[in-house]
């Protein structure tokens, strides 16, 4: 009986987890519709479908095997060794999890990837205030107001993460942090960036930036040798040339 208990128990939770997984990607979706209609992408609807699917699949598959584990590990570290309650930390990480996996997309509508020699260079400020406060600008599209603001910056790159990852611990420090910090405040800081880096690398995956590099190793090292080689050997043809 009680087998039979533990078992419906799990079977409701995996329901459960179905129903969240597939009202956030219609969530997304129909957000990332609204707001490509409000710019006037002619981005296709069928693309959005694929890429959203794409990337609530990477995001499926990390949040199981990398997030949960992690999270459970957080919670009971910060709850025996601190003393702390995590659920306040534990329920921002997630958010900022989900999140994270959709920021490099939300400043899109400000990004020129057509004629970059005619786009006036952004400061660097602007340019990641885009970044870092992006739902503000997103909010700013809805309401009617479009910024003159465009670059070049596509912030699908590792500057972009580490940029956003430091913002993280601020925005983390003014969140959990005390003065003076005390040490059961430091695991509730770091936190936040370390599910938003977990969340901008999925993307950043999904959108093939990164990945091949690691995984195809032998590959890669095949290639850096295949090019010295070749340097040498054009290296050598130029000095028998200056001998004769």
């Amino acid at each position: 009986m009680e087998v039979l208990s533990i078992k419906i128990f799990f079977k409701t939770i995996h329901r459960m987890a179905i129903c969240v997984n597939v009202a956030l990607h219609e969530l997304v979706l129909n957000f990332f519709k609204s707001l490509n209609r409000t710019v006037k992408s002619k981005l296709r609807v069928w693309y959005m479908k694929n890429e959203t699917s794409e990337h609530f699949h990477s995001l499926t598959k990390v949040f199981k095997w990398l997030v949960l584990p992690f999270s459970l590990f957080y919670a009971c570290t910060v709850f025996y060794y601190f003393g702390r309650n995590p659920l306040n930390s534990l329920f921002w990480g997630i958010l900022i999890f989900l999140y994270s996996n959709f920021l490099p997309d939300l400043p899109s509508s400000y990004i020129n990837r057509k004629n970059n020699s005619e786009t006036e260079p952004l400061q660097w400020y602007k340019k990641y205030t885009l970044l870092l406060l992006a739902p503000i600008f997103v909010w700013l599209l809805f309401s009617g107001i479009r910024l003159k603001w465009k670059t070049t910056e596509t912030f699908h790159n590792f500057k972009s993460l580490a940029i956003y990852t430091v913002f993280l611990v601020v925005f983390g420090f003014f969140i959990f942090g005390d003065c003076p910090i005390s040490m059961g405040n430091i695991p509730k800081i770091l936190s936040l960036p370390i599910y938003g880096f977990i969340g901008y690398m999925t993307h950043l995956k999904v959108d093939k930036i990164w990945g091949k590099s690691i995984f195809n190793l032998p590959l890669v090292l095949k290639l850096r040798v295949d090019e010295f080689n070749k340097i040498v050997t054009k290296t050598l043809r130029q000095d028998k040339q200056r001998r004769k």
